[in-house]
């Protein structure tokens, strides 16, 4: 069973600033999140990890990684960024 696909709105805003490139790349990693997320073996390959209490990150492509929460019946996305830009944020606990 897939679950629904909830983007942050921030998020939106910041996949229209990538270069068409580096969108399709983040757009085709999250239509495989929503697919293959509770199915550890398939889905490896977007190197899906939780981090926390409900908090996991998953690769959108070579450089860039999403934040989300899982809940019943969605996975809400709210954050694309770097490794570095990721652990910048769980360390500051802005991400609650």
């Amino acid at each position: 069973m897939s679950k629904t696909l909830a983007p942050a709105p921030q998020l939106l805003k910041g996949l229209r600033e990538l270069s068409k490139e580096e969108r399709v790349e983040c757009v085709l990693a999250l239509c495989e999140l929503v697919e293959e997320f509770g199915r550890p073996h398939v889905h490896s390959g977007l190197g899906i990890r939780k981090l926390g209490d409900n908090l996991f990150e998953c690769r959108a492509g070579l450089s860039r990684r999403f934040l989300f929460r899982e809940h019943p019946d969605e996975i809400f996305v709210f954050f694309l960024g770097t490794h570095d830009e990721i652990k910048t944020l769980l360390r500051s606990g802005r991400y609650r």
